[in-house]
């Protein structure tokens, strides 16, 4: 056989809560996201099936952690056995989240499966595909050890694909698990390395011997925007793969900013939200879009719309004509300045107390840790908390600026 079409995976985290699902009203929709890393695995299979893929290879964290109960195992080894139906290879390491060390249950899984060691790299040689895949998974949740130094030089005559989870030089934000260098993997002259780890698709090394994340199939928070999903791999021997990405994600998280520079009043900047809003949500097809908008610029507008609270509770309505869910609204807005010296030397006093609040305030978010939970929730009631919240603390600086900017117009001037 000359080629191989392989489909590459990673970080599914099944049955991984979405965060932030209290703040959306919607129980349809809240059902909807608890369930989205099944839908998107369905995605996966479905897409290896429709795209004649002979394996699929899975870069660690499958699971998102031990299970509640054996139904997140026994939905996996469902999805692979329909792939084991149409005669696809499943080739899978274990990462940080589903370490042997952690997930303590198990549910056999078909005989397509090849979960590769976790004492030491396994070469696995598939004859009839042409395949060789080099992998090792994780024993335990902490592996700080560069693994891929000890994986073997490759087979030639073969397809040679590497299976790692772990954090390559340039991942900054993430554990360093496993870590490694992107000339560690070049070295192993492997036709492919199948990364995981790290949720933003990214290409490691794109000359001759290609390395790369895939991203998670599913955005889980606010944090992880974009398009998600896996990548579809075309290989043949000692030649360059050839790489191809394929949305599978049920539901898309997005940061929205609007600038409101130059605009003078309120219903001017929410005219703007409303705008770009419907941008964003041209672009994510049939999925549902979770957002965040974000108010920036000068305006004098911008002392309405500190109050986060307030800012939230009129954007979701407008957000809910256009199709889109909001998680929070915030604004980082200014008032235009004269730039006085009056004015500077108050903006900087304002940003001194602000950092000693923060620093003040420090016991109190430990406080708010205890486990007494009626003492917790009064704390976060009394909304002392807020003022540990870079967004809340921001409001409260902007409105006090434009009170006591107010107040000294007519001596500045």
């Amino acid at each position: 056989m000359t080629g191989v079409r392989i489909v590459h995976a990673a970080d599914i985290h099944l049955d991984s809560p979405l965060r932030g699902l209290s703040r959306f009203a919607d129980e349809d929709l809240a059902q909807h996201l608890r369930l989205a890393s099944r839908r998107a695995l369905e995605n996966l299979v479905k897409l290896v099936v429709d795209k004649d893929a002979q394996a699929l290879v899975l870069a660690g964290d499958i699971y998102d952690g031990d299970w509640k109960d054996y139904a997140t195992g026994q939905f996996f080894a469902r999805q692979m056995d329909l792939l084991d139906q149409h005669r696809v290879r499943v080739f899978m390491v274990a990462g940080n989240h589903d370490a042997a060390s952690v997930v303590t249950k198990a549910v056999p899984l078909p005989g397509n499966v090849t979960v590769m060691s976790t004492d030491q790299p396994q070469l696995e040689i598939d004859d009839d595909l042409g395949l060789a895949v080099h992998g090792q998974g994780f024993a335990a949740r902490d592996v700080h050890d560069n693994l891929v130094l000890a994986y073997p030089d490759r087979v030639d005559g073969l397809v040679n694909v590497g299976i790692l989870h772990t954090a390559v030089s340039g991942a900054e934000g993430h554990a360093r698990y496993a870590p490694c260098a992107p000339a560690d993997l070049e070295r192993k002259a492997y036709e492919y390395f199948a990364l995981g780890h790290v949720h933003t698709r990214r290409v490691v090394n794109e000359d001759h011997w290609v390395a790369a994340f895939s991203g998670n199939l599913q955005g889980r928070h606010v944090n992880e925007t974009g398009p998600k999903g896996a990548l579809v791999v075309d290989l043949a021997v000692e030649r360059k793969a050839e790489l191809s990405f394929e949305p599978l994600d049920v539901a898309r998280w997005g940061q929205v900013q609007v600038d409101a520079t130059g605009l003078r009043s309120v219903d001017d900047v929410y005219d703007a939200v409303a705008r770009r809003l419907a941008e964003e949500r041209a672009t994510t097809g049939d999925r549902p879009l979770l957002a965040r908008v974000t108010i920036i610029g000068e305006t004098a507008a911008a002392g309405a719309l500190s109050d986060r609270v307030r800012l939230t509770e009129t954007v979701r309505p407008l957000a809910e004509r256009t199709g889109v869910t909001i998680e929070k609204a915030v604004s980082h807005a200014r008032a235009p300045r004269s730039g006085s010296r009056v004015e500077e030397r108050l903006l900087d006093a304002v940003l001194r107390r602000r950092q000693e609040l923060t620093e003040d305030l420090g016991p109190v978010h430990e406080m708010a840790k205890m486990p007494n939970r009626d003492f917790g929730f009064e704390l976060r009631r009394s909304g002392l908390l807020d003022l540990l919240d870079d967004d809340a603390l921001r409001g409260i600086t902007t409105r006090a600026m434009d009170d006591l900017l107010a107040k000294m117009s007519s001596e500045v001037n």
